[in-house]
């Protein structure tokens, strides 16, 4: 170190507003929290959507096909799959950009949702959307003797190659970069 670099104090009035302007930044995590309460009240809806396929589906077992019945069932395991994801996001992002969650004094508090770090995040994320995406491509094959439409049904199958290729890669580029845990 030279002498000039040992004696630099910084001025008191500018690491003041540096502090102030950090505390800032640090405290507009707290613009996330309405995002996460609006996708809370977006699982809310979703429930109301499962809750309507759940009774049609029911009204119509009785004169449905075996495939209608696997179609139906495949639609609330979509829907399900949606609502999975809506809370893994929420839990995760909170968690990993808003505040710590205090699992304590709750017994049936699932362990992962504070143990998912942004990398496991992606994965989860990711996951579901390559399940939800296969739900799609395997409702379209079980719909192929209605409507066969092969440009929708390419569609289909290139997105969900795409995601599976996404998952994979994404998989690959954390093992390679340190995060092989996933997350949990």
């Amino acid at each position: 170190m030279t002498e000039e670099s040992a004696s630099y104090r910084p001025n008191p009035k500018l690491k003041r507003v540096e502090l102030g302007f950090e505390n800032l930044l640090f405290n507009s995590r707290w613009l996330m929290a309405p995002f996460y309460f609006g996708l809370v009240i977006s699982l809310a809806a979703l429930l109301f959507k499962f809750c309507m396929e759940l009774w049609h589906f029911i009204l119509h077992v009785p004169a449905a096909k075996e495939s209608d019945i696997i179609l139906g069932v495949l639609s609330l395991i979509d829907i399900s799959l949606t609502g999975n994801l809506i809370l893994i996001v929420v839990f995760s992002g909170y968690e990993n950009f808003v505040s710590k969650i205090d699992p304590r004094g709750h017994p049936d508090w699932p362990e992962w949702m504070t143990k998912v770090n942004f990398g496991g995040l992606k994965q989860k994320l990711l996951a579901s959307i390559v399940a939800i995406s296969a739900i799609q491509v395997l409702k379209a094959f079980m719909n192929i003797d209605i409507s066969f439409e092969p440009t929708k049904l390419a569609w289909l199958v290139g997105v969900h190659l795409v995601f599976v290729v996404s998952s994979f890669m994404l998989a690959i580029g954390d093992r390679f970069g340190g995060d092989g845990h996933g997350g949990e």
